[in-house]
């Protein structure tokens, strides 16, 4: 069957079971656009901005973990997918990005909203394409995919010539193909690592495990006398929540979690301790630094994670559970490793492990819980208060999305996640301006959820045009502004490590953000007290469109408590700590 460039693309995104997409059209995209007019099986979101786009499609497949998808036009449209693209690369999540470029006669001769996408993208993908030829639209389109969401997931991006989706082609329908091994190949480059104090040579993102790798990983577990689990966002990807959840109990450990691995382990359990690293609590920072052995699942070792790298863990071998090869020894050298999906590792270890007794240990880590528990002010509304109080009101089964900073933090403290795929936030890039973009994708994917994003008011105004968005999508999602009038973290760090110089961080200039709320056509309320937000809440809870709570907080509350930048994860400190001083 013939059938344009245009219509391969849609039919190549039903092959893979693809019912939505965002984005935002334009003149080279304009016949992907047509096709897309005269059917009804693919719902199209029209964004306010290329990059809410971006950010909805990696909302839309962190809360279902299936692939998401955004659209583009040349030039600037494409280019405003750029943050969106990097901030899924960073924190592994699987979304394809589609462009459509100049033809191929004005390629490379600077034509109007030309742009070498897949040169500016080269950094921020796993794997970019670019398609000239009508033959090769429907195989990239597959291996797209394929890639995406194979071995450690990411963006990928596929770009296409306008005179490509205006060709026509003989097309044959074939769901989900799986990568040839031609395909994969490109995934598969060597690497070299350092295992045993030698430099072997494996392949990135092989499906095999190795039977030594998992022998010599029970060996220290078994001798471990405390033991001390951390879990990361790769087992929130893998989906080894099950699995996870008994390898702690056979191992009898504390378990804390990287800022991308929450909900992986259910944080309403007695043996968790919160979260590890900058703004993590005194408990997972003292029990790892005093921990023998460190488990840690699904990791990368970010430098907000492990504070001065020198001083982590250094009283304990560390043994690392990782699909990528190339994050073993990159960021922290580990004594043992096992490569591969953190959920098959899991299956394969914890019928080997036998029910170990840890009780002094987990008394020990207990007592710091005691001793150290997160605290805020008794009275007044303060970020803490409102993150509570919304879990309690949504009993914890909401979808959380976040932006960047204080409020980022505080949810990461004082929401316990359940489960995996209900906190979205980007970790490893700190994208301001993300949350609602996501928090879009998620409502669209989950209609039967509440998703809640959570933002200071300097990230809000970043991109708070995709209101419009969820008003015209009539999404109940609810927007809270955590509003300290000051970029809050950016001030924290000024307050404490540049003699309180306030440069360019104070936004005192009087945007009204209820009265913008409204003007895009959502619900909006401004609140000053605990009672105010309480009774907001529960009206925001019943809407059926978009409401936005203004929630005014003092200038100067801080996350507490904190590791200076440098510092040993063990010397976090809190406002108690300063008043000794």
């Amino acid at each position: 069957m013939k059938k344009t460039g245009a219509e391969v693309v849609l039919e190549s995104l039903r092959e893979q079971g693809v019912d939505t997409v965002f984005g935002y059209p334009g003149g080279a995209i304009l016949n992907v656009y047509d096709a897309l007019y005269k059917q009804k099986d693919i719902h199209h979101v029209l964004t306010s901005h290329e990059q809410g786009a971006a950010h909805a499609a990696d909302g839309y497949a962190r809360a279902t973990g299936k692939v998401g998808v955004c659209f583009a036009t040349s030039g600037p449209g494409a280019t405003n997918l750029v943050t969106g693209i990097a901030t899924a690369y960073m924190d592994s999540v699987p979304i394809v990005a589609i462009t459509c470029n100049v033809t191929v006669p004005l390629l490379g001769k600077d034509s109007f909203q030309e742009i070498d996408i897949t040169g500016i993208t080269m950094p921020i993908t796993k794997h970019n394409f670019i398609v000239k030829d009508i033959k090769d639209l429907a195989p990239t389109m597959r291996r797209a995919f394929s890639i995406a969401q194979s071995g450690r997931p990411g963006p990928v991006l596929v770009d296409i010539a306008k005179d490509v989706t205006g060709a026509e082609v003989e097309y044959e329908f074939i769901p989900q193909k799986k990568a040839t091994k031609k395909e994969t190949d490109l995934l598969s480059r060597v690497h070299k690592v350092l295992k045993n104090g030698k430099k072997v040579e494996i392949k990135l993102n092989s499906t095999e495990i190795e039977s030594e790798e998992i022998e010599e990983a029970v060996k220290l577990i078994e001798s471990a006398k405390k033991p001390f689990i951390f879990v990361g966002g790769g087992a929130v990807i893998s989906g080894a929540s099950e699995e996870l959840s008994k390898f702690v109990e056979l191992v009898d450990a504390p378990v804390c979690d990287s800022l991308m691995g929450k909900g992986a382990f259910d944080g309403t359990k007695p043996n968790y301790t919160g979260m590890l690293g900058m703004h993590g609590t005194k408990t997972s920072n003292i029990g790892v630094s005093k921990c023998d052995l460190l488990i840690s699942v699904g990791v990368r070792f970010s430098d907000r994670v492990i504070g001065n790298p020198k001083e982590f863990a250094k009283n304990a071998k560390i043994l690392q559970f990782e699909i990528d090869a190339a994050e073993i020894n990159k960021n922290i050298r580990v004594d043992a490793a096992v490569i591969g999906d953190v959920k098959e590792i899991l299956k394969l270890i914890n019928p080997k492990l036998k029910k170990a007794n840890h009780k002094d240990w987990l008394d020990e880590i207990q007592s710091y819980k005691e001793q150290f528990p997160l605290t805020y002010p008794k009275e007044g509304l303060s970020g803490p208060y409102i993150i509570e109080k919304l879990y309690e009101e949504t009993k914890g089964d909401a979808v959380i999305v976040t932006e960047v900073g204080q409020h980022q933090m505080w949810v990461a403290q004082f929401y316990k996640f359940k489960n995996p795929h209900t906190f979205l936030t980007s970790g490893g890039l700190g994208t301001m301006g993300y949350g609602l973009g996501a928090a879009i994708g998620a409502q669209v994917a989950l209609k039967d959820k509440q998703v809640v994003n959570i933002a200071g008011d300097g990230c809000f105004r970043m991109n708070l045009n995709e209101i419009a968005t969820a008003a015209r999508e009539h999404l109940p999602l609810i927007q809270i502004v955590i509003n300290n009038h000051v970029l809050g973290m950016v001030r924290q760090w000024q307050n404490l490590f540049y003699g309180q110089r306030y440069s360019a961080t104070v936004l005192d200039d009087g945007v009204d953000f209820v009265k913008v709320a409204e003007g895009l056509g959502a619900i909006a309320k401004r609140v000053t007290s605990r009672e105010e937000f309480e009774k907001a809440l529960e009206e925001a809870i019943k809407c059926d469109g978009p409401f936005v709570i203004d929630c005014i907080i003092d200038s100067d509350e801080k996350v507490w408590p904190m590791v200076a930048p440098g510092a040993p994860i063990s010397q976090s400190f809190d406002e108690s700590d300063l008043q000794k001083k």
